[in-house]
């Protein structure tokens, strides 16, 4: 493989609760979150973290789970050398509100990010907030997808507690514009070796400074429409041009992580720094490939949910090890809560996501808490990177400002009316143990109920929902006690005793 010209300009050479059973069980367990941001402490040891997240990288799509063409070299290593999630679902089919979940550890349609487009609320608590708030500097470089990132976006990465951030309002290709804090700048480069570097540049800074560090570094691949640049294309003649293009982006991606992956080790930090890969949703239909499971990308089905996941923390977890427990992104903020030592004093708003610490220390083999999925039928909201962040630099070149989209400046307005607590159209699911409920309410239509045994027909070929009525009624009537949750942080609930910014 050749050399890779970088945003810097470098050349580099390829690395070598509201409803009690499960918010009752969580505080037994220790992992309930009882803080503001405000008022956080953490353990002497301050690991570094560096969460790294793909954009459409399904669960398949990946050679440690056997892909037959593709190449990901980086990423099956850490796959052999960390612990690997098999089970590891996106909160959500579609990419926004699945980085809503990742940063809040809460269900998106609580803070009304329904599907892709869709702002966070400035209402939210983010990791980013409670790691700032604890002595961390925190960074943002990629895809943001939950608002504007122009300068006046009250919902842009630095007012959602991000220090540092150079930021795509929506997925991006090779030799990108990038808004840098607000100011527009015109990148050279494979996309994901761009946002790479750009992390990079900003982790040597906060080693060299002794502080510990977040760094939220969010590829724009392989999102369609795939563009691999040619180092990348050049290993797969073989194979038709469409799949050429979305391996390429692949294994660009793979090798960007790479470049991460060994700079922890260059840096002399790899010990003391836990590296979480994930994506934000299955796979996509036609090229990706969901490993056989059912669905595809933006459907509530195993296939458009599992993602490939891979922690490494050499200190904490120095063996190799598969976990087949069903784990969610809404957990990795509770997760890394946990292995930081965040010391809390008064509570978030619900959580949906639990601590992992336990599944990881190997206390327990399965998920202690149910995990509920709801794909609300909501139109995506159009957020055109390259195009939104060409106007940006121009007007910014002839010394003009653009407002933010109004999506994104209205983003912390509550529903007026608000959303009804006893409907919850679209297609919801509920899994328990092994077992998969799914609730789909189609419009001016009944609900239709399908069950699964995900451990005897993990591709839910089979629906035995006529087999098991009390399982079913049983399951629901869990699965909309959540969703009346939902609703009720949907419509304000969990913002009562906070101002518009959140804070008490």
């Amino acid at each position: 493989m050749g050399l890779f010209l970088l945003a810097s300009g470098q050349r580099m050479s390829p690395p070598s609760p509201f409803t009690a059973p499960w918010w009752a069980f969580a505080v037994a367990l220790g992992i309930v979150l009882t803080s503001c941001p405000f008022e956080v402490s953490v353990a002497a040891s301050q690991p570094n973290i560096l969460l790294v997240v793909a954009d459409d990288h399904g669960w398949g799509d990946v050679g440690f789970q056997g892909h037959p063409v593709l190449k990901t070299p980086h990423l099956d290593a850490a796959a052999r050398a960390g612990v690997r999630f098999d089970r590891f679902y996106a909160h959500a089919p579609v990419c926004s509100p699945t980085r809503a979940s990742i940063l809040t550890g809460r269900h998106p349609n609580r803070m009304s990010v329904f599907t892709w487009g869709y702002p966070i609320r400035p209402q939210e608590v983010t990791l980013a907030a409670l790691l700032q708030q604890a002595g961390y500097a925190t960074g943002h470089f990629g895809k943001w997808h939950l608002g504007s990132v122009y300068r006046t976006s009250p919902v842009h990465p630095g007012r959602m507690g991000f220090s540092r951030w150079v930021s795509s309002p929506n997925f991006f290709d090779n030799d990108p514009i990038l808004s840098d804090e607000g100011r527009a700048v015109a990148f050279r480069g494979e996309s994901s070796v761009v946002t790479a570097q750009l992390a990079l540049s900003w982790i040597k800074e906060q080693v060299g400074a002794g502080r510990p560090f977040f760094a939220y570094v969010c590829f724009g691949s392989p999102h369609a429409p795939h563009q691999a640049a040619e180092e990348f294309l050049a290993l797969y003649p073989e194979q038709p041009n469409t799949l050429r293009h979305f391996y390429g982006e692949i294994t660009a991606l793979d090798y960007a992580f790479g470049m991460l992956r060994q700079a922890l080790q260059d840096l002399g930090i790899r010990q003391q720094t836990i590296l979480w890969y994930t994506s934000d949703n299955g796979a996509l239909p036609k090229v990706g490939s969901t490993g056989g499971f059912r669905g595809h990308k933006g459907q509530i089905y195993e296939g458009g949910l599992l993602v490939p996941s891979i922690l490494e923390w050499p200190t904490r977890f120095p063996s190799p090890r598969v976990i087949t427990a069903r784990c969610c992104s809404s957990d990795i903020l509770p997760t890394l809560v946990e292995l930081v030592g965040l010391k809390p004093e008064r509570p978030l708003p619900p959580l949906d996501g639990i601590s992992l610490v336990p599944i990881l220390e190997g206390h327990v083999d399965q998920r202690p808490a149910p995990l509920g999925f709801w794909h609300y039928p909501a139109p995506g909201i159009q957020t055109p990177s390259a195009q939104w962040m060409a106007k940006l630099l121009e007007a910014q070149q002839r010394g003009e400002d653009l407002p933010p989209d109004p999506p994104s400046q209205q983003a912390g307005q509550l529903p007026e009316p608000p959303y009804p607590t006893d409907s919850f159209p679209g297609h919801a699911a509920w899994i328990e143990g092994h077992w998969k409920l799914h609730r789909i309410q189609p419009a001016k239509q009944p609900v239709r109920l399908e069950l699964y045994h995900l451990e005897k027909d993990p591709y839910e070929t089979t629906n035995v929902a006529a087999e098991h009525p009390d399982r079913v009624q049983s399951m629901l009537a869990e699965q909309e006690a959540w969703l009346r949750s939902v609703v009720a942080s949907l419509n304000g609930a969990d913002y009562a005793s906070l101002s518009p910014r959140g804070e008490p």
